[in-house]
């Protein structure tokens, strides 16, 4: 693969202080030529676009942080693979490049102004080629992974929900069966499924989602488990709408956020709210015990806890944190603590020196989290996280 000019990377990285005070603007005026496109507004989740929005705020981190490095491209290929990963998830094609790069280059013309001179442009359509190929070469590979994998495949395939079950009043597991019978693909613990679904909305038309495996790989089925959202059509509509029997069209298992036993000694699962679906994934897989595993998850009460049962029988220790007390004391949950996660009690009560952390749930839990751990130490290279929806600490 070519590498960039110099005289490139010298312009780009001239650039950051305009980043740092216009890219907000940048990015919402980005995603204003890209949504009034219908064919790429579909690839969006509408409700991370509103208000305050946390996917423009990702986007102007990355945009920001790849200018920053432009020098070292190395240090983001951590976040270029989760880029990669949730593509090929919602089936991101080399053409929709096109239309992402046009709009970021009208977009820095747009509120840059005279600043963004030809020679700005030039310079950051090489840069933003640049790394859309790197995108483009590893996504290539991903698909061709799953289509090649024992009960793998290209594109959507029919899935049937064969089971629907209550898990709380706010969460619901699906049980996903291929409608050809056919294997399905051995996911690794962690990873999520996509979905293109029709809830009968003209104006948005088929939307893509993706949910996380709640079970073990098993060859024949899937499960995952959704919460319902209060401003969520897909959510909604999966728990109002779908039942035993409704066909959806499935994307092959994605995420390089996953449990892999090798060369590890301890595991920490931490885990708020609907965050415990790769969790359990991840609990079922061990399910011999082969590796000790401490799993410790926060909710807002004990009514709110999903999948208990599953996380008490399989989890070497278990560790609840409940927000809103019941005044339910039960004998045999000593392990049931009032309050929120914090530092000290995780430096007490784990192995930050050893213990590799697997880290999933809504933003402000994970970035207390993720930054408490890293204050006790724990390396980056034992700290493993999931963000649901957009990340904004995504590079």
């Amino acid at each position: 693969m070519s590498t960039l000019s110099e005289s490139t990377i010298e312009i780009v990285s001239a650039t950051v202080p305009a980043l740092e005070q216009h890219g907000e603007a940048i990015v919402a005026r980005m995603y204003g030529r890209l949504l009034a496109d219908a064919g790429i507004r579909a690839f969006f989740n509408m409700s991370h676009q509103t208000g305050n929005s946390p996917q423009h705020k990702a986007l102007t981190g990355a945009i920001l942080a790849y200018a920053r490095h432009i020098r070292e491209p190395q240090v983001l290929a951590a976040t270029i693979e989760r880029i990669a990963q949730k593509h090929v998830a919602l089936k991101i094609e080399p053409p929709h490049y096109e239309a992402v790069g046009g709009a970021l280059l009208a977009a820095i013309s747009d509120v840059l102004g005279e600043a963004a001179s030809e020679e700005v442009l030039t310079a950051w359509g090489e840069a933003y080629w640049f790394l859309a190929n790197v995108l483009i070469d590893r996504e290539k590979d991903l698909y061709q992974d799953q289509a090649e994998a024992p009960g793998g495949w290209s594109g959507w395939r029919k899935f049937v929900i064969a089971e629907k079950h209550e898990e709380t009043a706010e969460i619901t597991s699906f049980i996903l069966r291929p409608e050809d019978g056919a294997p399905v693909l051995r996911h690794k613990p962690g990873q999520y499924l996509s979905f293109l679904i029709d809830t009968g909305d003209a104006d948005t038309g088929p939307v893509r989602r993706t949910y996380s495996i709640s079970s073990a790989p098993n060859g024949s089925t899937y499960r995952i488990t959704v919460k319902r959202e209060a401003q969520g059509k897909v959510s909604g509509w999966l728990h109002n709408v779908a039942q035993q029997g409704t066909i959806l069209d499935v994307g092959a298992p994605a995420g390089e956020f996953f449990l892999d036993p090798a060369q590890k000694s301890e595991i920490v699962l931490l885990s708020g709210g609907v965050g415990l679906t790769p969790m359990i994934s991840m609990l079922e897989a061990n399910g011999d015990g082969a590796l000790p595993i401490t799993y410790v998850h926060a909710a807002r009460s004990r009514a709110h806890h999903a999948m208990k049962e599953v996380s008490s029988r399989l989890a070497t220790n278990t560790a609840n944190f409940y927000e809103e007390p019941d005044g339910e004391q039960i004998s045999d949950e000593a392990a049931s603590i009032t309050g929120r996660v914090d530092t000290s009690w995780l430096a007490a009560n784990t192995s930050p020196k050893t213990a590799d952390y697997y880290v999933c749930g809504p933003s402000g839990f994970m970035k207390a989290t993720i930054s408490g751990l890293r204050s006790l130490g724990v390396s980056d290279d034992r700290l493993h996280y999931e963000f649901f929806g957009p990340a904004s600490e995504a590079l």
